[in-house]
């Protein structure tokens, strides 16, 4: 039986976005990110063996969780010769990953919780405001939600929702 040459199981940078369901664009990315790498044909167009499918895979896979690509990055290359990654390496790299992802979701529902505080109150100088205020420290210096200085007329007028007081 003849050996079917290498360069047969190669896949062009279209074949890949098919397979893989990434834009061109997106495998242009990753590749300038190293996170998948390609040889170039004497015309310069690029190849891409087949586990690189499964290197793309492992990268959206990690995105969609919210890893960040330089973490995914680092990962691919502790591998050993940049081997395609395995079910085990899934497993380990996922177990390091769900301690920073747990911290994140408890970061977000406590910026949800603070963000329902927040709804309709207007003011932004209240103690509870953490999102735009925390420690009220624009209540020690101002009133109201924000002081608009306006020029013109031959005194200052200052705007808010102090409705209208004079400043000097």
């Amino acid at each position: 039986m003849p050996q079917i040459p290498e360069k047969i199981h190669e896949l062009t940078v279209g074949q890949l976005a098919a397979r893989s369901g990434a834009a061109v664009s997106a495998l242009h990315f990753y590749e300038s990110k190293g996170l998948i790498s390609s040889r170039r044909t004497s015309g310069n167009q690029r190849r891409y063996t087949r586990d690189t499918l499964r290197r793309v895979a492992f990268v959206r896979a990690a995105q969609r969780v919210g890893i960040p690509l330089a973490t995914i990055r680092d990962a691919l290359a502790e591998l050993p010769e940049e081997r395609t990654p395995t079910h085990e390496d899934w497993s380990r790299l996922s177990e390091a990953w769900r301690a920073e992802l747990d911290e994140r979701i408890q970061q977000l529902n406590r910026l949800r919780d603070h963000l329902t505080d927040c709804i309709g109150c207007g003011c932004l100088s209240l103690d509870t405001c953490v999102l735009s205020n925390p420690d009220d420290v624009f209540g020690e210096r101002l009133t109201g939600s924000r002081l608009m200085v306006e020029q013109g007329g031959g005194g200052r007028k200052v705007r808010g929702a102090d409705r209208g007081k004079r400043q000097g």
